[in-house]
């Protein structure tokens, strides 16, 4: 009877370690919302402690404000929108007000926009006068037939449908501008695409002005996922030169059946590699984890000779954020409202 009752004994503390364990998968960290600005040498030996400051302070913010959506059970859309928003108004970040110069002293800017549940999508490219191009995007998306409007055509459009259009001179920064002069005094023929292998023998300095970026990617409380990715592009770019960002499976991607992805990077990698739309792929098809189809595709770009990260999230609330620079602006909330920020690698 004494073995019997010890076997009893030694039974229900398996069940009940087994129990254990299975409630705590189960009560894994679900995040809800997972935001990037950017990707390229970010160091801490070249930050400022004010700087650094000023960085955690509009990523947090940013962060707040899709909770705040998320919370009081707006879409997932919604809360990309305004978190993307919250960015675009920072002269931080390369998007919006934060937006580099092209060759011509210009400020252009690209954005897309989707959504998980019904794979619909809205982009512009190349617009200089729409304030948050991220809405310009979503305005494409919900009130047209259309997915990508450029140029003029896209200022028009938004204008019609009621959005903030600002003068050109808004964009201006002297950071930004600044360091387009310095871009030109370097040597403005490392820009050039007309050499013999053009995008691997780009100097460095010139590849990290590719990197500013900002992205958002969530999870609503009806279980659908949404992603956004808006950008000013490249310093000195020229020819009209449209990267990653405005175009839907490479930039930005969203699928309720795998995940929602915006990446931020070397454009043009990002663009032949289809990246956004490869990490669904990769979870859809190959039956790969979260983690292990975002790492292959950005070890794919960096096989390729390309540089940056991306941001994913699938259903389920799990979180990838692979980058191959040194560093990322990035960061998560949680369901309970929990909010981390990084930016070294």
């Amino acid at each position: 009877m004494k073995i019997r009752s010890a076997f009893s004994a030694i039974l229900i503390l398996g069940i009940m370690t087994f129990s254990s364990a299975s409630f705590a998968q189960q009560k894994a960290t679900k995040y809800i919302m997972v935001i990037h600005g950017g990707a390229g040498t970010i160091l801490k030996k070249n930050m400022t402690d004010s700087l650094e400051k000023a960085y955690i302070a509009v990523l947090t913010q940013a962060l707040e404000t899709g909770y705040k959506q998320l919370a009081a059970g707006k879409s997932s859309l919604d809360a990309v929108e305004a978190t993307v928003h919250v960015m675009e108004d920072s002269p931080l970040f390369n998007a919006g007000k934060g937006a580099v110069f092209t060759n011509q002293g210009k400020n252009e800017m690209d954005a897309s926009i989707m959504e998980g549940a019904t794979l619909k999508a809205g982009a512009v490219a190349g617009v200089t006068t729409i304030k948050n191009p991220i809405s310009a995007a979503r305005a494409v998306m919900e009130k047209s037939e259309h997915v990508m409007m450029v140029g003029a055509g896209a200022e028009e459009f938004a204008k019609r449908v009621g959005l903030t259009i600002v003068d050109p001179s808004y964009f201006w920064t002297k950071s930004r501008y600044d360091a387009l002069q310095n871009i030109l005094k370097r040597d403005a023929e490392k820009t050039e695409l007309d050499h013999s292998n053009p995008q691997t023998s780009i100097a460095p300095f010139v590849k990290d002005e590719k990197f500013g970026t900002v992205g958002a990617v969530a999870l609503d409380k009806q279980g659908n996922l949404a992603a956004a990715t808006s950008t000013g592009g490249m310093t000195n770019k020229k020819f009209g030169r449209v990267g990653d960002s405005p175009i839907i499976g490479a930039g930005t991607y969203a699928d309720n059946n795998s995940v929602a992805v915006s990446c931020t990077g070397w454009g043009e990698f990002f663009i032949r590699a289809n990246a956004a739309y490869d990490v669904a792929a990769r979870m859809k098809y190959g039956k790969a984890s979260l983690k292990d189809a975002s790492q292959q595709v950005i070890d794919r770009i960096g096989q390729m000779g390309g540089d940056g990260g991306l941001i994913a999230l699938d259903k389920k609330g799990q979180v990838a954020m692979p980058f191959n620079t040194e560093g990322m602006y990035r960061g998560t909330v949680t369901e309970d409202g929990k909010i981390t920020v990084e930016i070294y690698k």
